[in-house]
């Protein structure tokens, strides 16, 4: 194909491989010994909590040439928090959620035990150990780092997911055992997104985290399809899904917490999230209160994303197209997102009113070096991304723009005001026609896609190459089926002369 590692890709890899990784230096450390004495006892292991810590992770390594087996829980200053017996070898707490088995809630500052159960130990054997713990305070993300799961895939390529849906934790629903309406269980949005054939998904309830959790117990099984912790962020003055958040972010917007949407964004970068503005264009008020985005003071320079499309809402005056576009002109740098906002996981295709639609249609397709929640959203961040708007599972939309000898990908920037030649490989699209848009607008005739691997070659001449330029598909009857994201035009480059 023709996208290509940038500099700036490649560091987004490397940062994003050592997150990935557990640090060389853990907060605590504490090491020992198990010998035959401690056959069928406890031991305490105390750690100190320092005020403000976010997340705790422990992990556990031991001796077990002589059959010595160790179990490990954890108390906090004043209560049972957990245990594992001797099935995991780390564990993680914070407010959000927590490891299988142990208790997410409030991490109060002070003296925490972890314990150390010795089932079996033989009389003369000794098995050395040694306890580390990290935590995740402001800055600082250790305790994140050295619970995180390894990608689910390691090579680079082309990932489809769907960023935006709801289970019972906020307002999704199915059909229960019995037929009645029911909040639906997580487990069951999971696993239809998994039948979907996604390759990533993000779960995006309203204003909570409680279903961290979930994700957290829910991911070692779904183990071929990544799950994205989110949170649709639901003020009075439009809605904003963040991916990756470690916490809670606070939505209450207006208050002395939250005084302006600037404050939510600075918080939910600091949380570790990207934010994404979800169905920007939908009216607000009394019709669907909040439901459109305005809040005047928007920074989007801290946004990464925009839902252009939500649910059926492909095109139209409800359509986030339109608001992505304009931003675009406006010179923002902005990838164009799409998700289903799912709330019932049995809706079938075709049988969704207008609005949510069923998981996996549309689809977001981002091309990430690794199948990993840093790599999807570092994805997102650098825009070689494209929407197919049927949710298919093979449709292809490559983009590549190439100017005095440079090229670039989607997200990607070329000195603009030079003749430029864009080229584009659909696959799986035979019948429809590929179309140049420049700054929002079809530039001339759509050039018809002749077959299943397509490589068709657009031309922007010199004086029309300032701005942006993006590539979309849309069937014989004039739906869109694929949309592109900009390759930008830089108009502030002077060519030589």
């Amino acid at each position: 194909m023709w996208t290509r590692a940038t500099l700036f890709a490649a560091a987004l890899a490397i940062a994003g491989a050592a997150a990935a990784a557990e640090p060389s230096q853990p907060d605590v450390t504490v090491a020992g010994e198990i010998s035959g004495a401690d056959h069928q006892t406890y031991r305490e292991v105390p750690f100190d909590v320092p005020e403000g810590t976010e997340r705790i992770t422990v992990t556990l390594t031991y001796d077990k040439a002589n059959r010595t087996v160790v179990d490990m829980g954890v108390w906090d200053p004043a209560r049972f928090r957990g245990w594992s017996g001797g099935t995991r070898d780390r564990f993680t707490i914070a407010p959000s959620d927590a490891t299988p088995g142990y208790l997410a809630g409030a991490l109060p500052s002070g003296r925490w035990r972890v314990l150390l159960g010795v089932p079996n130990a033989r009389k003369d054997s000794r098995a050395a150990y040694s306890v580390n713990v990290f935590f995740d305070r402001a800055g600082q993300s250790r305790a994140s780092a050295a619970i995180a799961d390894p990608p689910i895939k390691t090579e680079p390529g082309w990932y489809r997911g769907d960023l935006h849906m709801h289970d019972a934790h906020s307002d999704g629903s199915c059909q229960s055992r019995g037929g009645r309406k029911v909040p639906c269980p997580l487990f069951r949005t999971v696993l239809a997104a998994a039948d979907a054939g996604l390759d990533f998904i993000a779960v995006t309830d309203h204003n909570t985290t409680a279903h961290f959790g979930g994700l957290r117990e829910l991911q070692p099984y779904f183990d071929t399809m990544l799950l994205i912790p989110g949170i649709e962020v639901t003020t009075f003055g439009g809605h904003a899904n963040i991916f990756g958040p470690a916490r809670f972010v606070d939505f209450r917007v207006g208050t002395a917490g939250v005084p302006d949407v600037d404050a939510l964004q600075r918080d939910a970068a600091a949380s570790g999230a990207i934010l994404s503005l979800n169905h920007p264009a939908l009216p607000s008020g009394e019709q669907c209160m909040g439901c459109g985005w305005t809040w005047p003071d928007t920074d989007y320079d801290k946004v990464a994303a925009i839902e252009a499309i939500n649910g059926t809402m492909t095109e139209g005056p409800f359509a986030g197209l339109g608001f992505w576009y304009a931003r675009l002109n406006e010179g923002h740098r902005l990838t164009g997102i799409a998700a289903s906002d799912n709330h019932d996981p049995d809706v079938a295709p075709g049988k969704s009113p207008p609005g949510p639609a069923p998981i996996g249609r549309p689809r977001t397709v981002v091309h990430a070096r690794a199948l990993s929640t840093p790599a999807i959203l570092n994805g997102i961040r650098a825009g070689n991304v494209f929407i197919d708007v049927e949710g298919t599972r093979t449709r292809l939309l490559e983009v590549e723009a190439a100017a005095d000898g440079r090229r670039a990908a989607m997200g990607e920037v070329l000195p603009g005001r030079r003749p430029t030649t864009i080229r584009a490989h659909i696959r799986d699209a035979a019948g429809s026609s590929a179309e140049l848009i420049l700054n929002g607008q079809p530039t001339g005739a759509r050039h018809p896609v002749a077959s299943d691997d397509a490589r068709l070659t657009l031309v922007l001449k010199a004086e029309k190459a300032c701005g942006w330029a993006a590539v979309n598909v849309r069937s014989s009857e004039g739906k869109l089926l694929l949309v592109g994201n900009p390759v930008y035009l830089s108009c502030d480059t002077v060519r030589p002369q």
